[in-house]
């Protein structure tokens, strides 16, 4: 049903007052986030935003098939909280809400729980937003805002069934320690359904690659949902409410959202229903040659990586003549459920002069990564074919 206009003005406005809302707080903070530093832990990334930081990895990192700690992309709305507020002494993890018996857990509590270690693909919605047609407002990723990990901590679900939720109890609430700076700027909280929550691989980590979780990665706990996009993976987690329904607010019910069926650009708001984004979608990305290069006569190995969400990648294709012809890569590496697939290719160039490189990846279930993504209007999912432009001198 087509939403009115009415309706569709309303949610426009509210739009424009966050953003607005959002604006004033950064020109009233700009004297104190003057005085911070970037933090140590950012690597060598391409920086999309300065206040807060958010930076994504440059694709040629992803030769390897975990990505370092420094290296691994950064986002977050409001910047990390104060370092003082989520030090061991002073956090704690509560878990309230449709439950039989509320917890308050130190990291020591939390650690007397089961422990294990996933290796996960953690994505931002908006990877790739900046190739939509026509641009969408927001960050303006392009490829490297991703990465994946080996994650360590325990299973919500553990706690969950040590808090004993009531039957009523169909959605989990997650909500980190960051805050923005005036109080008119809705919080970042995000909810996911009881399913996803108690699944065996949905854990609350608190190691990141063997080690302490950094800072920028939401230093002490933040919630992994292997094959879901890293909106529900909640930073800097202080709070957990399970609920009859979804999180209120506007990072639930307004971002974060999708519609249902395609709609077209430019066509106002979409008059479809949303639903909240989720899984990831099948994606591959061509790591090296990197884009510009020059290479030789070869055999020139073009690599890089694969994903699917929770499905795993059985095909990688790589096309020299813009999508006419396709051959098969050979996938390499670790196999793991929710990690990347790393593949390979050996090339052989035929003549000088320049050459795209794309790539595409199929998932177990046969779907198919598309030259281009379906317009959405926040820019989420791309998933279009990756493409590398290099020189070739014979």
């Amino acid at each position: 049903m087509s939403e009115p206009a009415s309706s569709s003005r309303r949610t426009l406005f509210k739009r424009m007052a966050i953003m607005i809302g959002g604006l004033a707080a950064w020109r009233q903070a700009r004297p104190a986030l003057a005085q911070q530093a970037v933090s140590p832990e950012a690597g060598p990334q391409t920086v999309r935003v300065m206040r807060p930081y958010d930076a994504e990895t440059p694709v040629r990192e992803f030769t390897s098939y975990l990505t370092p700690n420094h290296r691994f992309f950064v986002r977050s709305h409001f910047g990390p909280p104060a370092p003082e507020s989520i030090a061991e002494d002073n956090w704690r993890l509560r878990v309230g809400g449709l439950i039989e018996h509320p917890l308050e857990l130190t990291l020591k509590d939390l650690k007397a729980f089961e422990q294990v270690t996933i290796a996960a693909v953690v994505q931002c919605s908006g990877n790739g937003r900046a190739f939509h047609r026509p641009k969408v407002p927001g960050v303006q990723w392009e490829r490297g805002a991703v990465g994946n990990a080996q994650w360590t901590g325990v299973r919500l679900r553990d706690l969950l069934a040590k808090a004993g939720v009531r039957l009523n109890g169909k959605h989990v609430q997650l909500q980190g320690a960051d805050r923005p700076v005036v109080a008119a700027v809705p919080l970042f909280t995000r909810s996911i359904p009881l399913e996803k929550a108690v699944h065996p691989d949905t854990i609350l980590a608190y190691e990141m690659n063997g080690r302490p979780l950094p800072l920028l990665h939401g230093a002490p706990l933040r919630v992994i949902t292997p094959g879901w996009m890293a909106d529900s993976c909640i930073k800097w987690l202080t709070d957990i409410t399970v609920r009859a329904d979804e999180a209120k607010g506007y990072y639930m019910q307004t971002a974060y959202r999708v519609p249902v069926t395609a709609i077209q650009p430019n066509s106002g708001l979409p008059g479809t229903s949303m639903v909240p984004v989720e899984a990831m979608v099948v994606k591959s990305l061509i790591a090296s040659p990197a884009q510009g290069d020059s290479v030789g006569r070869g055999p020139v190995t073009v690599q890089g990586v694969a994903w699917s969400g929770d499905v795993a990648v059985s095909a990688v294709e790589i096309s020299f003549d813009e999508g006419q012809t396709w051959e098969q890569a050979r996938l390499v590496g670790e196999d793991e459920p929710y990690a990347w697939r790393q593949w390979q290719f050996v090339w052989k160039p035929a003549a000088a002069g320049a050459v795209t490189i794309l790539c595409r990846a199929t998932d177990a279930t046969g779907q198919v990564q598309p030259e281009e993504s379906p317009w959405n209007p926040s820019g989420f999912l791309w998933n279009g074919w990756d493409r590398v432009a290099v020189t070739v001198a014979l």
